[in-house]
């Protein structure tokens, strides 16, 4: 399996370098010159999406509580939707008309480059932790079906991520996109039926499982549905990452054909990590981790070759999604925050020659990162969370209205955090209504969109 991953990496390294000798400017890197048709656009955006979280995660769900795992990626399709027909055109012209890099860009024209820089550093700081996060997830899944050790894992995600993003950045990583969605859609398409056979079909998973929650569609509970809701919905409509892709777009069109593929495929894809993870509980009940779901079901539910098939689908999944991470600290690290607060003057080529430089340092730091930290699933959730309440409504109202204003972006996006961060390490976690239990993130949210309405009524023309 191994010398199979090897080569596979081998290819992505090369095409990237290939396609990297077309990036002459900072507009090809960023927003790829602005020549994505729907077909590229729905390629780079899917192999995004479809990361660890879609993967191991959704599987380890699917074992613990059934076909209500769905909620995740069908979240997350819901949010692309919402993309594709409402913000995505919206913001397009826009950055358009001002040639815009990135969402930061954005949000300093609408806003001011106090709260552009706020966003930027935050996301900056939070996206080294995601980067991380998906080579342990490299090395996690390399080490459970090849035997490979962590520190060769991640080093292995890294160089792999790292070079072929830094020849070209977006316009390099959108084709490599294109052989990394095959792989994925085929190693998981194909592993499908096989754990089926293998469990005795949905009958054989009934027959092995007692709970009745289990098949229910909210059998996860309305408080984890809800969060998943509130955080991924956002977060797919509002990513620096996948805004900054939809810039790269050559028209209207094309983003709204190619950014709803993408999230009608999320919504059907979401399927399969939830029958593999059922599939997988119905044969093996005792495992000390629902994390081992996924790489269990290749190693004792499929045949070699299927096996090695789907692990090549899983570390194309979280290497697409980990070059997203470096396109957006790329992004943060130099256009927002080196570019407009301390060498507002730099050249088009020294933009470029700066973000591919970076790119490689962040790799780097990436690596360290990830062999210092055992654990950093709860961190990486925070960040997505912090995300949703800090961008949603700063983002949403300022497209969609006039009258929201450069402080109601501020409190708005202070007071989430304020108490997202305070209820999930201080306070109690979950707020009961008594119908309804909401955790930190959909209270969060939803103060930070009370306090923008709030400051857009008051605002005084």
């Amino acid at each position: 399996m191994l010398s199979f991953i090897i080569l596979y990496a081998v290819i992505l390294v090369a095409l990237g370098a290939y396609i990297g000798r077309k990036a002459k400017s900072a507009s090809d890197f960023f927003v790829a010159g602005h020549s994505f048709g729907s077909g590229l656009l729905f390629t780079t955006l899917i192999a995004a999406n479809l990361g660890a979280g879609s993967t191991v995660g959704v599987t380890a769900l699917a074992y613990t509580h059934g076909i209500s795992a769905w909620w995740w990626i069908g979240s997350s399709g819901i949010g692309s939707l919402i993309l594709a027909f409402l913000v995505g055109p919206k913001i397009w012209r826009i950055a358009r008309r001002h040639n815009f890099y990135t969402l930061s860009d954005y949000l300093d024209s609408r806003y001011s480059r106090a709260f552009s820089g706020l966003i930027s550093f935050m996301m900056a700081v939070g996206t080294l932790a995601l980067f991380a996060g998906q080579l342990l997830g490299i090395a996690w899944i390399l080490d459970v079906a090849a035997n490979v050790p962590k520190t060769q894992g991640v080093i292995i995600g890294a160089l792999v991520t790292t070079l072929y993003f830094a020849a070209g950045g977006l316009l390099a990583s959108a084709f490599v996109n294109v052989i990394e969605l095959a792989v994925i859609l085929a190693g998981f398409i194909i592993a499908c039926p096989y754990v089926l056979s293998y469990s005795g079909g949905f009958e054989g998973i009934r027959e092995s499982v007692s709970s009745a929650s289990y098949f229910d569609a909210f059998g996860i509970g309305s408080t984890a549905i809800i969060g998943y809701i509130v955080m991924l919905v956002p977060s797919f409509f509002i990513s620096p990452g996948l805004i900054g892709k939809v810039f790269a777009a050559k028209d209207e069109r094309a983003i709204r054909i190619g950014t709803a593929m993408n999230g009608l495929v999320q919504l059907v894809f979401a399927v399969i990590p939830v029958i593999i993870g059922m599939a997988c509980f119905a044969k093996f009940p005792g495992l000390s981790r629902a994390d081992l779901a996924l790489p269990t079901a290749m190693k004792e539910m499929m045949p070699f070759w299927a096996a090695s098939l789907a692990l090549a689908g899983i570390f194309a999944a979280e290497v697409s999604t980990a070059d997203t991470v470096l396109y957006m600290l790329a992004g943060s690290l130099v256009n927002d925050l080196y570019r407009r607060f301390i060498n507002p003057a730099i050249s088009d080529r020294k933009l470029l020659w700066s973000s591919q430089i970076t790119s490689l340092v962040c790799g780097v730091i990436g690596v360290f990162l990830a062999l210092k930290l055992e654990s950093i699933i709860s961190a990486l959730t925070i960040f997505y969370s912090l995300m949703s309440v800090s961008l949603t409504a700063p983002l949403v109202f300022g497209l969609f209205t006039k009258r929201a204003s450069n402080t109601g972006a501020f409190l708005s996006a202070l007071s989430g955090i304020a108490l997202t961060l305070y209820m999930t390490f201080w306070g109690n976690p979950v707020w009961d209504l008594g119908f309804v239990k909401l955790n930190a993130s959909t209270c969060g949210i939803l103060l930070s969109l009370a306090v923008m309405m709030v400051s857009i009524v008051m605002r005084k023309e």
